[in-house]
């Protein structure tokens, strides 16, 4: 959770708050009437079996957000002992031997598993499910309540959870993503969600906590499969940023340019609105809509001055060249197009092919914006950073020729919104940014437009 601004301490608090008055609330009656041994016995092997998986969890991203099949203990426990038993089974999160993990970040998830299991026990209840060991004359009316039981579960725990993200993220102390889309988690979570029932079927089966520990065998089984495909996408974060790097040794002034305009592309896409996928894929095309620049000469892209024509030719390949390496690349998909046209115009006189306005695919016109914002706050070898208000002037100015104006206002008010690192400051031997042509676009001035 890293770094947390004031509003997501107070929903962080709120969280909390809540997650208290609702064990006040479900447990005042549970103590009154006194504590069942069998209900007891239930409620220790659920948390124990709750702890085993939460600990075990399985690392999402190189940021080290993780995902357990925990839920579908959650929803065990709302079967067998109800909105009490579920809640306290939800608030033993709190003491995970997960290593890693912050004290701030186990009260919060142990609040929102909590509040999750609690919903869910509620939901079960209003449906008519009843509390206690399944027996062969519960099924099937058990399986509505408990579906729709699962449903809220996984919506109460993703949509506390991407609360917290979105307030986090905005403070700039969040990780961006958490490996997996939220979509794809929530399905996920709903479906191996549905484990909870057979292991409250299994609670009958001979010894009973027995009975549940062997619904932990398909559980680490998801518990796998879902490793496996985070593994993946570890994978292709490795490949990238291999790539990425290996453009950015051959230029001093380029490096970390390819990262910024991956997380301005990003910024701005879930500025106007795009599902979580496609922000994903943008963030891809960000990272290595310069990667064809592996194919230009080193001193072109050094070059401390105006290009000849045989040199802003080589530099006009570099969309191109950069789809040929990474075409084979299965996930990129959309993300292609942002590379191949990340330097056309909205009038026509980019390239490779001059596409004008609409023909130009939205990855490539987000791309477009992104990439000129950094380039313009940045050090080049032929001129220094300009500050953030004069790269937004130029960004407004050339709204309409060069770039889309529906996602130049887009991106400036993400960026009041987000922030941006502060440019560095010039160094010595910059070159003059009014009289030195912009390395991609030899027709405007660099102060103009430039993205190299």
């Amino acid at each position: 959770m890293g770094r947390l601004s004031r509003p997501a301490w107070v929903y962080m608090t709120a969280v909390l708050l809540a997650a208290v008055c609702v064990l006040v609330r479900v447990l005042i009656p549970v103590v009154r009437s006194g504590v069942h041994l069998d209900w007891l016995t239930a409620l220790i092997t659920l948390a124990v079996l709750l702890l085993v998986c939460d600990s075990l969890a399985t690392t999402l991203t190189s940021r080290q957000s993780a995902w357990s099949p925990s839920s579908a203990i959650s929803l065990a426990a709302v079967v067998l002992i109800g909105p009490a038993g579920a809640a306290v089974v939800g608030a033993s999160v709190l003491i995970t031997v997960r290593t890693g993990v912050r004290f701030s970040q186990r009260v919060f998830n142990a609040a929102m598993y909590t509040l999750s299991a609690y919903a869910a026990a509620e939901t079960y209840l209003a449906l008519g499910g009843r509390v206690g060991t399944p027996g062969r004359a519960e099924f099937p009316a058990i399986i509505g309540p408990f579906a729709a039981a699962a449903v809220v579960h996984v919506l109460v725990n993703l949509g506390l959870l991407g609360g917290m993200l979105k307030l986090a993220r905005q403070a700039g102390g969040s990780p961006k993503g958490i490996g997996l889309s939220l979509p794809l988690l929530f399905f996920s979570d709903v479906c191996y969600a549905t484990l909870g029932l057979l292991m409250a079927a299994l609670w009958s089966v001979g010894v009973r906590p027995v009975g549940a520990i062997l619904a932990l065998v398909p559980l680490f089984v998801a518990r796998w499969a879902i490793g496996q495909f985070a593994a993946q996408e570890r994978a292709y974060a490795a490949t990238m940023a291999a790539l990425c790097q290996a453009v950015e040794t051959k230029d001093y002034y380029t490096r970390g340019h390819s990262e910024r305009v991956s997380r301005g592309a990003a910024m701005l896409a879930r500025e106007v609105g795009m599902r979580a996928e496609r922000v994903d894929a943008i963030r891809y095309a960000g990272m290595l809509h310069d990667v064809g620049k592996l194919g230009v000469p080193t001193k072109v892209l050094q070059k401390n001055g105006a290009l000849t024509e045989e040199e802003f030719a080589a530099i006009q390949l570099h969309p191109m060249r950069g789809l040929e390496i990474v075409r084979e690349i299965g996930f990129l998909d959309e993300a292609l197009a942002g590379i191949m046209h990340h330097h056309e115009r909205m009038d026509g006189r980019g390239y490779p092919l001059g596409l004008v306005g609409d023909e130009i695919p939205e990855f490539a016109r987000v791309i477009a914006v992104a990439d000129a914002f950094d380039s313009m706050t940045s050090n080049r070898s032929y001129r220094g950073a300009r500050s953030v208000p004069e790269a937004l002037s130029e960004l407004r100015r050339w709204s309409g020729p060069q770039f889309d104006p529906a996602l130049v206002d887009a991106f400036v008010a993400a960026l009041k919104r987000e922030g941006w690192p502060q440019p560095a400051a010039a160094p010595p031997d910059a070159g003059d940014a009014i009289s030195v042509q912009d390395h991609d676009d030899p027709t405007t001035p660099l102060r103009v437009v430039d993205s190299r």
